[in-house]
C-alpha cells in the first residue's frame, strides 16, 4: 500500500531511502538533500515527453512515457532494490505527478514499502522558503570569528565531528569565501541546494538550540546566505580564536598547496585578480615567488597587507567577544570551545520547551509560499 506523505512527515523519518524520480538534469539542478537519483525518464527522453504533451496533448504524452519507461522496468527496480537495502522507500517527482505515482505503483506491487511525497520537490521548495523567511530562527547562533588562517573551519569540523550542531557555510557553498576560495574544491552547488543543505543542518540543531557558525558575509562566491542566517549571526554569541601569523601560513600553505604541482597555477590566477588593491607591479612579484613555491613569504605578505586590515579582527584576546580561544594546540582549543558551548543556557533547549518544537509547529498540511510552517 502506498502512503502519501507531506514534506515534513517525509522530513522525519528514519531509516528510509528518498528516491528523486525525476531526470538527472533536474536532480543535478537541486534535490531533497540525501536523495538519490533513478530517474523514471533521462534528460532527452523527458523533452520529447514534454514536447508531444504541448503538440499533442496529455494521452499521447502518457503513451510515450510508458513506451519509453516500460523496456528497462526491471533493470530500473533492480536499481532501486539495490539501494534501498530492505529500507522504506519515499518517492517524489517534481510536483507529485504522475512520473512518482507510476513509480510508487510499481514499486508497490514489487512488496516495497513505498511512501509518495505530496506535491514533489515543488513543495519541498516551498518547505525551504518558509523555513527561511521567517524574521528569527528559533536557535542562538554561536559565530567563530577570527583572522585568515586561524584555523575556523578546522574547529568547526572538530565540532561537527563530536556531536556539536554546525553549520558550515563554506563546506556546504563547496567555496572558502577568499579569492583562493575555489581552489581544489569541487563546482559549487545551485542557490536552491545550497538553502536546501542550509534548512537540512539548521533542523538537525534544533534539538540542542544553538548552532555554531563562522562569521561570512552576505556572498559566497555566486551563493547568497540566507538573510535570517546573517540576522541570527548578528545577534549570536561572539568567539575570537587567534593565534601567530606563522602558524596561520603553515596552515594556509597546507590547505592551498595540497593539490597537483602545488596549485601553483591556480594560486597565480586567484593573486592576479587582487591586481586593484595590491597594483600589478606587487602582484607579478607574488606570482613569481608562487612560481619558485615560495608559498609562505606570498602568504604573509597577503595577510598582514590585505586580508588582516580588511577583516579587522583582532590578533589576540578582546573584551568585545564573549570568548577568545589561541588555536596553537588545536585539540585544547576544540575542548575549550566545546565545553563552553555545551555551557550555555539555550544549550539543549529550544522555543517550545521540548527537541524538535520548530518542527512539530512546522507539521501539518504543506506549507504555502509565505510564513512558518503550519501556522495559521
Amino acid at each position: 500500500m502506498i502512503k502519501e506523505i507531506d514534506v515534513t512527515e517525509a522530513l522525519s523519518l528514519t531509516d528510509v531511502l528518498v528516491v528523486d524520480v525525476r531526470s538527472e538534469g533536474e536532480y543535478g539542478e537541486a534535490t531533497i538533500p540525501g536523495a538519490v537519483n533513478v530517474p523514471l525518464l533521462d534528460n532527452v527522453e523527458r523533452a520529447l515527453v514534454g514536447t508531444v504533451y504541448k503538440e499533442k496533448g496529455p494521452a499521447q504524452a502518457r503513451k510515450l512515457g510508458l513506451e519509453l519507461v516500460s523496456p528497462r522496468l526491471p533493470r530500473w527496480v533492480e536499481a532501486v532494490e539495490r539501494l534501498a537495502r530492505g529500507r522504506r522507500l519515499v518517492l517524489f517527482c517534481w510536483r507529485g505527478g504522475l512520473r512518482s505515482h507510476f513509480a510508487a505503483a510499481v514499486l508497490d506491487v514489487m512488496g516495497f514499502t513505498v511512501y509518495r511525497i505530496l506535491g514533489g520537490y515543488k513543495a519541498y521548495r516551498r518547505f525551504v522558503n518558509s523555513y527561511l523567511g521567517v524574521d528569527e530562527l528559533p536557535l542562538r547562533a554561536v559565530v567563530i570569528h577570527g583572522l585568515t588562517g586561524v584555523g575556523k573551519t578546522s574547529l568547526l569540523r572538530c565540532l561537527a565531528e563530536e556531536g556539536l550542531p554546525v553549520l558550515d557555510l563554506e563546506g556546504l557553498a563547496r567555496h572558502r569565501g577568499s579569492v583562493y576560495g575555489k581552489i581544489g574544491l569541487p563546482p559549487s552547488p545551485s542557490q536552491k541546494m545550497f538553502e536546501g543543505l542550509i534548512v537540512r543542518d539548521l533542523m538537525a540543531a534544533e534539538e540542542k538550540g544553538v548552532f555554531v557558525v563562522e562569521c561570512e558575509s552576505r556572498r559566497l562566491g555566486n551563493l547568497l546566505v540566507p538573510a535570517v542566517v546573517l540576522r541570527a549571526m548578528g545577534k549570536g554569541y561572539r568567539v575570537l580564536l587567534y593565534d601567530s601569523l606563522d602558524n596561520r601560513v603553515r596552515r594556509i600553505r597546507q590547505e592551498y598547496t595540497s593539490g597537483p604541482q602545488q596549485n601553483i597555477t591556480a594560486l597565480q590566477e586567484a593573486t592576479s585578480a587582487l591586481a586593484k588593491y595590491l597594483g600589478a607591479r606587487r602582484v607579478a612579484e607574488l606570482n613569481q615567488l608562487l612560481a619558485r613555491g615560495e608559498f609562505d613569504q606570498v602568504f604573509s605578505y597577503l595577510l598582514t597587507k590585505y586580508y588582516d586590515p580588511l577583516y579587522g579582527y583582532p590578533g589576540e584576546p578582546s573584551p568585545d567577544y564573549d570568548l577568545c580561544v589561541n588555536t596553537a594546540d588545536m585539540g585544547k582549543a576544540v575542548n575549550r570551545v566545546r565545553e563552553w558551548i555545551t555551557g550555555l543556557p539555550e544549550y539543549g533547549r529550544v522555543e517550545g520547551g521540548e527537541p524538535g518544537g520548530y518542527r512539530k509547529r512546522a507539521t501539518g498540511s504543506s506549507p504555502g509560499p509565505g510564513g512558518v510552517p503550519g501556522a495559521g
